[in-house]
């Protein structure tokens, strides 16, 4: 049989009922379902790589795993419209050691990496790597997962921004746990420069003093924040390229991508 050629962002088979749109999930035709997955992997990956490649991920140290998955959750929490127009997505890669930026802000809308810096893991998930993680009360870990930001308070911290976890058993008791976003010293280029290693938090993703305020002030407001471990037995509600697909289609960036055709 011959190869089809297929518009990348040609509509998806849908029901006569289905809608896509941010806060509706796509309903899918069970006839057309087993096609509509395997077109929407392959779509969203390139996407996905498209993004990665425009952005100069590579050369900014993002590896494309961990922006691939970050960019797939951001897209299933706007289908679902957990989040703002703003376009901004934080990616924290927890592969990398505390010595490493491994932490980027990304302005989808613009292609503009707005932040890369330096950010502290929780206290008992380990030294300069983070290894072990949770979402349980006290256990001074960090969580891993999809959260989506709220709004900033000043704490004992200074300026400071609260977080909501969206995955199940991985992140969920963020909010209870006072897991915030806010700087430290202990973060900082000096301190790793010192002792060859961030400081580690109670579980927060702290970030350097002096580069907190014009971060947070980014990332406030109903943007999309993913912390990768690199676990291969994590899982998250997000990770699925169908709804993946549905939040790029109800939002702005089709028209800004150059049109591309495949093959399968």
């Amino acid at each position: 049989m011959g190869k089809r050629l297929l518009p990348l962002f040609a509509p998806l088979i849908l029901s006569p009922s289905a809608s896509i749109g941010a806060g509706k999930y796509v309903s899918i035709d069970k006839k057309a379902k087993a096609d509509v997955t395997a077109l929407s992997v392959i779509r969203f990956e390139q996407v996905s790589f498209d993004l990665y490649t425009q952005m100069k991920l590579s050369a900014a140290g993002l590896s494309y795993d961990a922006f691939n998955n970050a960019l797939m959750g951001y897209y299933g929490m706007y289908n679902e419209g957990r989040l703002s127009d703003k376009g901004i997505l934080t990616v924290v890669d927890f592969t990398k050691p505390s010595n490493d930026k491994r932490l980027w802000v990304l302005d989808l809308n613009s292609r503009e990496v707005l932040h890369n810096t330096y950010v502290a893991h929780g206290r008992n998930s380990g030294e300069v790597r983070a290894q072990a993680f949770s979402n349980e009360h006290k256990s001074f870990m960090s969580s891993v997962g999809f959260y989506v930001t709220d709004d900033i308070y000043h704490g004992k911290h200074g300026k400071s921004l609260r977080l909501d976890g969206l995955d199940e058993g991985y992140n969920t008791n963020a909010r209870d746990r006072s897991v915030v976003m806010h700087g430290a010293e202990y973060a900082t280029e000096d301190f790793m420069n010192k002792y060859g290693r961030l400081g580690r938090s109670l579980g927060c993703p702290a970030v350097p003093l002096g580069e907190h305020e014009s971060i947070i002030d980014a990332i406030t407001g109903r943007t999309a924040l993913y912390i990768h471990s690199g676990d291969k037995q994590y899982t998250s509600h997000y990770l699925d390229n169908a709804n993946a697909v549905a939040g790029y289609m109800a939002s702005t960036q089709p028209t800004q991508l150059p049109p591309a055709e495949f093959s399968i």
